[in-house]
């Protein structure tokens, strides 16, 4: 089984790492100063009671790998675009794209059913390009729950976690994404294959739309967004309106809002991504999480008064910190 982990950072490192270590023939696409301590080194990722030194084939060119069976997308999603003419020698026919991103994947509309059937959203897929060159019919939902983080070059930590729900944009539990799970199990991560990945998606997103930007803006740690009453009635009118174009396309919340904000306050003291982001003066993830929900809005006709509000400022914020 032939597995090219492409953005062979915290998540995908971690992914990667197990699955060689399982038995897969995995290959890692990396740059900078990690690529060069894991070509020298190997990759190292320490867990709470184990470690796990993998040594895969490193490189910064895919087209040294040839064509794969899975290629893992792990980059920060505002990145994926970049990447596209990149991916094309992994791919075969038949390979499956497994989007391991935060918020809506390019290939959202993909067998979607209903009117919007086929829609691409420019947010996240400038002109369609994702859709076009790499195909939504080779693509595999995944959702990634883990907190992982790199520590120093070649050196990932795992600070909890180990769920990646996966799923057809169909539903269908076809021969790959039933392989997939299984070779993820045999890696000690929990991989479950669902019928609605789309309604796991949004879950996630749920959170990420308002904790990042509102973290940003802030400084705040998810404790102090959840508990506090001002930035608490903003996160929370942030998720209603979500929900109402949510509910538009047919999404299904297992959850309430008031739980969701809770269940993130639970966290602690936790920092976002999109604020370790800002700290780190890296760009931040601001089209993925927050800019595709307003575009959805503006789809099915739901308005987006506070998304929008929250919006403009956290664009300010990264163009004043000149990250975006």
């Amino acid at each position: 089984m032939k597995v090219c982990i492409y953005g062979a950072g915290a998540i995908g490192g971690y992914m990667g790492a197990l699955m060689h270590r399982a038995g897969a023939d995995v290959s890692f696409v990396a740059r900078g100063a990690h690529l060069e301590a894991m070509r020298s080194n190997g990759v190292r990722v320490v867990l709470e009671d184990d470690e796990v030194v993998a040594r895969p084939h490193c490189t910064d060119d895919p087209a040294e790998l040839g064509p794969q069976d899975y290629v893992v997308v792990a980059l920060k999603a505002h990145s994926v675009p970049g990447v596209v003419d990149a991916l094309k020698p992994l791919l075969r026919d038949d390979t499956g794209i497994v989007t391991a991103v935060n918020g809506i994947p390019y290939w959202y509309f993909y067998r979607h059913g209903g009117e919007y059937e086929g829609s691409t959203l420019e947010s996240i897929d400038p002109g369609a390009k994702q859709w076009n060159t790499l195909g939504p019919e080779r693509a595999i939902g995944c959702v990634v729950y883990p907190a992982i983080e790199v520590v120093e070059p070649g050196v990932i930590k795992h600070v909890y976690g180990d769920k990646f729900p996966i799923g057809e944009p169909n539903g269908e539990r076809s021969a790959r994404v039933q392989q997939l799970s299984e070779l993820m199990a045999a890696a000690g991560l929990r991989a479950p294959v669902l019928d609605k990945i789309r309604d796991e998606i949004w879950l996630k997103l749920w959170g990420n739309l308002c904790f990042n930007p509102i973290s940003a803006l802030t400084c705040a740690t998810l404790d102090v967004i959840a508990s506090d009453s001002d930035t608490r009635v903003v996160a929370k009118a942030m998720m209603l309106e979500a929900k109402v174009i949510a509910d538009t396309i047919g999404v299904n919340f297992r959850v309430d809002v008031e739980r969701r904000i809770d269940g993130a306050g639970a966290v602690g003291a936790h920092k976002t991504s999109m604020l370790q982001d800002l700290e780190r003066n890296r760009p931040l993830e601001i089209d993925p999480l927050v800019t595709v929900v307003q575009e959805m809005g503006r789809l099915v006709g739901v308005p987006t008064p506070t998304i929008d509000v929250v919006l403009a400022l956290v664009r300010q914020r990264a163009r004043m910190a000149s990250l975006h």
